[in-house]
């Protein structure tokens, strides 16, 4: 019996198994309820009482050697398994290469990150509005030319449901559920009935923020437009603001920045004017705070509202619109250091 222990010790520090069945074969081989060791082990009751302590030895040293070889295989193999697991046998052999941001998505970020600091939080809201949160809370009369589908998008079976035309809409829901202070910035997707060029797309990409709280001014709004015209073009940027007209605000102003391409100077991007538009603001008229059930005796607030597509024109001078929904890999590329 010890010739054998010791010939099945040998042959156990030999074995070896191709794939998980043939190991648990094995196991079954050596350790199951009639496997070899087992079957030693009621052997053991026949040897004489003074070879017990040394065959007793041989046969816990086959046990533990069986199991293990048993583990060190297994764990083999799930070792392999996991190798395996991470590489895909159906990918191409030549390297591939790394997408990058948009850059209408960067440049949304960078918005994004400059009025947060400030204090601002992100309110986002339906693309596929109704008419109120779109133009009758939004202070626009029964008869203005924005409602006319020459600049509109709205469904034809559902007169009242519409794309929305700016992300006012989100102005105003936040408004009716919320009470001052307010203070956010929602960016987004809106869409407008235009002939599709270099300079205007049927969708774009606008920011629009607002804050309504006790005594707002419009030195507040002047403050805050000019910290961010320098964080997104640089500490030298100024600005200037014309007055305007929109029908949610009153006083309103459109806002210009020195051309950061010229410094000012005048050059054709600017038209030799040494300015370029990048936004429109003002003072939230009253009826809009009162429409969206905000008292207007005790609240003021000031909104603006600026194009993404503006802001990456200026900052990246992409003179044509259309590039950025073409998804043209030769131009994403471009943009690959500015991610």
């Amino acid at each position: 019996m010890i010739d054998k222990i010791k010939s099945l010790l040998e042959e156990v520090g030999h074995l070896n198994a191709a794939n998980n069945e043939e190991i648990e074969a094995l196991r079954i081989k050596y350790m199951g309820k009639k496997g070899i060791v087992n079957a030693l082990m009621a052997d053991f009751r026949n040897v004489a009482p003074e070879h017990k302590r040394e065959i007793g030895i041989l046969l816990n040293s086959l046990k533990e050697s069986v199991q293990d070889k048993i583990k060190e295989l297994k764990e083999r193999f799930d070792s392999t398994d996991d190798v395996d697991a991470g590489i895909d046998l159906t990918r191409t052999a030549a390297p591939i290469k790394l997408g990058t941001r948009h850059p209408l998505s960067i440049v949304r970020n960078e918005i994004i990150d400059i009025f947060s600091r400030m204090g601002f939080c992100v309110a986002e809201g339906p693309e596929v509005e109704d008419d109120w949160h779109v133009f009758g809370s939004m202070n626009f009369a029964d008869d203005h030319p924005a409602r006319d589908m020459q600049d509109t998008f709205f469904i034809e079976s559902h007169p009242d449901i519409l794309l929305r035309t700016h992300t006012s809409s989100v102005e105003s829901r936040v408004m009716e559920h919320t009470q001052p202070p307010i203070r956010i910035i929602s960016p987004g997707r809106v869409y407008r009935n235009e002939a599709i060029s270099y300079r205007a797309h049927c969708f774009f990409h606008q920011v629009e923020g607002l804050y309504v709280d006790r005594n707002v001014s419009f030195t507040d709004l002047k403050q805050v437009l000019l910290q961010f015209a320098k964080e997104m073009f640089g500490e030298g940027t100024k600005i200037r603001l014309r007055p305007s007209y929109f029908p949610f605000t009153e006083p309103s102003a459109e806002m210009d920045i020195s051309c950061n391409i010229c410094g000012g100077k005048g050059c054709a991007f600017c038209k030799g004017t040494g300015w370029v538009e990048i936004l429109g603001c003002g003072m939230t008229d009253p009826n809009v705070l009162d429409n969206c059930g905000i008292d207007s005796k005790i609240y003021t607030g000031y909104a603006f509202g600026m194009g993404i597509e503006r802001i990456a024109n200026l900052k990246y001078q992409v003179n044509d619109l259309r590039l950025f929904s073409e998804n043209d890999v030769r131009f994403l590329k471009e943009f690959e250091a500015a991610n």
